[in-house]
């Protein structure tokens, strides 16, 4: 991690950003163009084509994807990938986030405030789900980059102070916290929060780690596959699972 190589890129970025009226580069939204930025500066070893698809960063070790949401479109891609050299999936979780709101019909902006939720390595889950099988996978690396963003969303939604179901207009990164790895699937170990008792329920590790239950059914179901943890049974409706040794 190179916080300073990090505000270079993002001074860049925004830089750009600030001369183009606030569109980014080939239209992509900052918070993606700065992390491509971070990863590799040179322009040469970006946007370049393996097999059938165009990969954001090519280099010596392999292809680097930033994907910010919705990684059921990136899995054909990847697959691609893998097929050819190693890859990394860059997935960036806000931590620390300051949201500002922009009025549709006047254009104003009101001042920003902290939001109080705080982002962690568990907002991935759904997204994981997405691309599970290719987690093991030798050639996959994934890194988790936890940052503070300040966000910017439109008054259009369907509340009366228009702020529930609103669309977002952009994340500008500001700091990077902290970068996690994910190279094989024992560094998946990582979302099994202390506390637990030797055999436990979805229920229990929720409680544990402080997420919904939907979200730890979900890093259940991915540690299960990544053989991480194992099922032993069942305790009224609900799965009981234990840990497995390291292997």
């Amino acid at each position: 991690m190179d916080r300073e190589r990090f505000s270079a890129a993002c001074n860049a970025v925004i830089g750009k950003e600030k001369k183009r009226n606030g569109i980014g580069t080939l239209g992509e939204k900052t918070l993606h163009a700065v992390l491509k930025e971070y990863f590799e500066p040179h322009k040469e070893n970006q946007e370049i084509k393996v097999g059938s698809y165009v990969a954001d960063i090519v280099g010596e070790n392999g292809v680097i994807e930033i994907q910010t949401r919705q990684f059921n479109k990136l899995l054909k891609k990847l697959e691609c990938f893998l097929d050819y050299c190693n890859v990394t999936v860059v997935y960036p979780i806000p931590q620390v986030k300051y949201l500002s709101w922009i009025d549709t019909d006047t254009g104003e902006v009101t001042s920003r405030r902290k939001s109080p939720k705080r982002g962690s390595i568990y907002d991935a889950a759904a997204e994981l789900y997405r691309i599970k099988y290719t987690l093991d996978n030798p050639r996959m690396c994934l890194c988790l980059c936890l940052l503070e963003v300040e966000e910017t969303r439109y008054l259009n939604g369907w509340s009366r102070d228009k702020k529930r179901g609103s669309s977002r207009c952009d994340r500008v990164p500001t700091s990077l916290n902290e970068e996690i790895y994910l190279r094989c699937p024992d560094d998946y170990r990582i979302f099994i929060p202390e506390g637990l008792d030797a055999e436990f329920t979805s229920t229990a590790f929720s409680k544990a780690a402080r997420i919904r239950l939907r979200t730890a059914q979900t890093i259940l179901n991915l540690l299960s596959y990544l053989e991480i943890v194992e099922k032993t049974g069942r305790e009224s409706r609900s799965i009981v699972y234990r840990i497995k040794d390291k292997t």
